[in-house]
Order: structure tokens, then C-alpha cells, then sequence
């Protein structure tokens, strides 16, 4: 690439995150509400385990014609039951989720009258949205889509080679692409609604009004707000936002060579990105077919053992006036004086006092302290033990004396972090 084409390249990337504030602000707070989201990767290239879409840039004309032809006569994940996918959504505590309808390849996993280069020309051929939004909706789960105006087998078709975000192969250079692309978001929100939210990845031009015109409600995040991939910000972003992470090394299906992060680490991620007021969307990548990895099921599996306890300091909470302090990050309950401290990195024994000081916050005369998920009044075997949560104010900060007695695991012993509700609290810079 050139460097004027670098220089526009960067230029069109700049104008993606220009925002039209067409979001209704009520709805970007119920968005801040719901904490976390469940983003799900799943195409064509599940079969072959590859990145999603980008492994076609720079590809040679034989393996773009094996996804185009030959991938499609094989999708056959006669596995899926997405049933099973929102039980478990539930369980992890999952607030909404965004299901990738088109990735860059231009792939359409809906039922669409604009291309055949959809699941319904599979094996398959079954609408895996429609059943998808279906199955969520039906434990309580809000349903939103991941969409990409970069189609790349439209490129291909239109005889232009495959660049990434470069002039000649957005949307507002491409007018076909622009109608193509409309046609598609009004088939989706007029056959799968309704809509809570979308993610447009890449130029969205009008589409944006679009969703707006068929459902005012929808938020609408990349595109509208930041929207950080494997990086959290180092403060507070005061304006909605989302962070989006994979629990491995791809956005994608991978077979081998996975790295996955810890149960403890995503829910780590999870609470400091509460603590500078965004939401976590964490992906699941299901095979080709159409099965979650059990690696990705156990993960899903403990942040819901740590919700079932904790899920109180993680949903409808805002930031406290600062994120975190040594040892500590803070989330605020919305519209009130109650805080959570989340002791991080510090794995408390179950049945062990424990002493904390907290600089960031400051006790009251109404103030009552516990840690959240316990009632702090009995240790199980040991009813003789005292289990009060004390604490003392002065000008060092709030010292905390406390017992942690609820018990996630038989083996007493718990990784994650412990939390304390502080009500009645105030504002300290100790």
C-alpha cells in the first residue's frame, strides 16, 4: 500500500468512529445496565478453523474459490442446538448478545433474498439467526447482530481486489454496495425483530438511519461509541461504551495452537471494565458443528458461578469517582450511595478473617458493610464462630475486618474475587 493510500485508509477509519448521536439516551443507559454481553462468531470458516473473513485479503484465487464453492456444500453443523447455547448464556449471567449475521466474507447466516451465498444454500439449510434470536429471547436474553458492510465476495464479484478498510472497497465509494448492504439490515430487522442492539463492523454509511427508522430503540455501539477490541482504557470513559474480547487468541473457531484465558482472568476483565463504566462482550467461537468448545463452555461456566454470587456489584452499576486503588476496583450501584470494592488478585480462604483498607471510599454514620453473596452470620460446621464484618473509619482510611463464609466450591478454596457492599458511603482522596 502507498502512503496516500495509508493516509486515506487511516482517514476512513477516522470517519467510522464519527458519531450522528442517534442513539435515544434513555436506551444508552438501559445499555449501561446490562454489564455483559455474549458476542458469537460463527461462519463458513468454522470448517476449516481459519480466522474470520481476513485469512481472504491477500489470498490466492483458489482457496477464494473453495469458500465460495466448495465450503458452502459442506456446512453442515448438525450438532447445533441453540437452545443449549442460551441456557448456558443465562447461567454465565449474560445480559444481551450479538450473533455475527454477516461477516466480511459476505457469507449471510439468515434466510436473504439478496445473495444464494447464504446458510440456506448449505447442507444446513436452516435459518441459525432466526433460531438463534429465537432460543434467547426464550430465557430472557436481549438479541442483537453483529454486521459487516464490507463484503468481501460483493469485492470479488465487482472485480476489485480485497483491501481492508481502503477507498475502493467501502460502501460510500461502491453505491450497489451501499443498496446491497440496506437491503440486507431491512430484511434482518423486518424478519428477526426486535433488534436491541448492533455492531456495524466497518463504514455503515446510511445503515445507521436505517435502524433508527425501523426500530428507534435499537442501540446501536461500533459506530456510536468506542468499542475496544483486547484493550481496556486506562480510566473512567464517561460515555457509553463497549470492550469485546475473545477467551483465546481468535475471534473465530480454532482447532489447535489456542491459548485460552482463565475463568478468573475474564472475570478480572469484567469488573475493571465495570469499574470505567463500559460493558464486557466476551465470543464464543462454535465449531463446524455448531458445538460451543468445552474449553469456552467451563470459562462461560465460572463467570456464571462468580454472577450467581456477585452478579449485584456487576449490573446497573456506574463508576465511583475513581476506578481503583492498590488492590481494589470500585463500581458504584446506580443512582445511589452504595459501593463495591472488589479485592482483586488477593484468593481469600474460606473461613479466614481478613483485614482491608480502603482509601477510595468513605464510611458514614449509616454505613453497613458485608461482603456481597454471604450473609455474614454463619460459617458452615462452625456455629460458634464469629463472623461479624467489622469496621473502623479515621483518617488513615476504612479498615475493614471481615470473614468470607460463603463457600462456591467444595474444596473451600476460590480464585476469583471477593466483594464488599458499602452503603451510605462518600467520596475519599486519602
Amino acid at each position: 500500500m502507498t502512503g496516500k493510500k495509508r493516509n486515506e485508509a487511516v482517514d476512513v477509519t477516522i470517519k467510522i468512529l464519527e458519531r450522528t448521536n442517534g442513539n435515544k439516551p434513555d436506551r444508552e443507559e438501559w445499555f449501561l445496565d446490562q454489564g455483559l454481553g455474549l458476542f458469537i462468531h460463527w461462519s463458513l470458516d468454522s470448517i476449516i478453523g481459519s480466522v474470520i473473513s481476513h485469512w481472504m485479503i491477500g489470498a490466492d484465487k483458489e482457496p477464494l474459490r473453495k469458500m465460495q464453492e466448495d465450503l458452502p456444500l459442506r456446512f453442515n453443523p448438525y450438532r447445533f442446538n441453540p437452545d443449549d447455547w442460551a441456557r448456558l448464556a443465562k447461567t454465565a449471567g449474560i445480559r444481551y448478545s450479538l450473533f455475527t449475521t454477516k461477516h466480511h466474507s459476505g457469507f449471510c447466516m439468515f434466510d436473504t433474498k439478496t445473495t444464494d451465498f447464504n446458510i440456506m444454500n448449505t447442507p444446513f439449510g436452516k435459518d441459525a439467526t432466526k433460531a438463534i434470536m429465537e432460543s434467547f429471547r426464550a430465557v430472557g436474553i436481549k438479541t442483537g447482530i453483529y454486521f459487516s458492510p464490507l463484503d468481501f465476495t460483493w469485492c470479488l464479484k465487482a472485480g476489485k481486489e480485497l483491501h481492508f478498510m481502503t477507498p475502493e472497497v467501502i460502501p460510500a465509494n461502491n453505491p450497489g454496495l451501499m443498496e446491497y448492504n440496506e437491503a440486507q439490515i431491512r430484511e434482518i430487522f423486518e424478519s428477526y425483530g426486535p433488534i436491541e442492539t448492533v455492531f456495524f463492523d466497518g463504514p455503515p454509511a446510511n445503515l445507521k438511519e436505517i435502524v433508527w427508522e425501523l426500530n428507534p430503540d435499537t442501540v446501536i455501539s461500533r459506530s456510536e461509541m468506542p468499542t475496544p477490541e483486547i484493550r481496556l482504557p486506562e480510566e473512567i470513559i464517561d460515555e457509553p461504551w463497549e470492550a469485546c474480547y475473545f477467551m483465546g487468541n481468535s475471534w473465530n473457531y480454532k482447532a489447535t495452537n489456542e491459548a485460552y484465558r482463565t475463568g478468573t482472568e475474564i472475570i478480572n476483565l469484567l469488573i475493571e471494565t465495570r469499574a470505567k463504566g463500559g460493558n464486557l462482550v466476551i465470543n464464543i467461537s462454535p465449531d463446524h458443528y455448531g458445538e460451543i468448545p468445552h474449553e469456552q463452555e467451563r470459562i462461560l461456566q465460572e463467570i456464571g458461578l462468580f454472577m450467581f454470587f456477585c452478579d449485584e456489584a456487576i449490573y446497573d452499576v456506574r463508576p465511583w469517582h475513581v476506578p481503583q486503588e492498590d488492590g481494589f476496583f470500585f463500581t458504584r450501584k446506580k443512582n445511589t450511595d452504595t459501593v463495591y470494592a472488589f479485592v482483586m488478585n488477593d484468593p481469600w480462604p474460606h473461613g479466614t478473617r481478613r483485614k482491608y483498607t480502603i482509601k477510595g471510599v468513605r464510611a458514614t454514620n449509616k454505613t453497613k458493610i458485608e461482603i456481597v453473596g454471604q450473609s455474614g452470620r454463619v460459617l458452615e460446621h462452625h456455629p460458634e464462630a464469629d463472623t461479624k464484618t467489622r469496621f473502623t473509619q479515621d483518617e488513615k482510611g476504612l479498615h475493614i475486618d471481615a470473614m468470607r463464609t460463603f463457600r462456591p466450591y467444595s474444596a473451600k478454596d476460590w480464585p476469583n474475587p471477593v466483594v464488599f457492599r458499602i452503603t451510605n458511603a462518600e467520596k475519599s482522596n486519602i
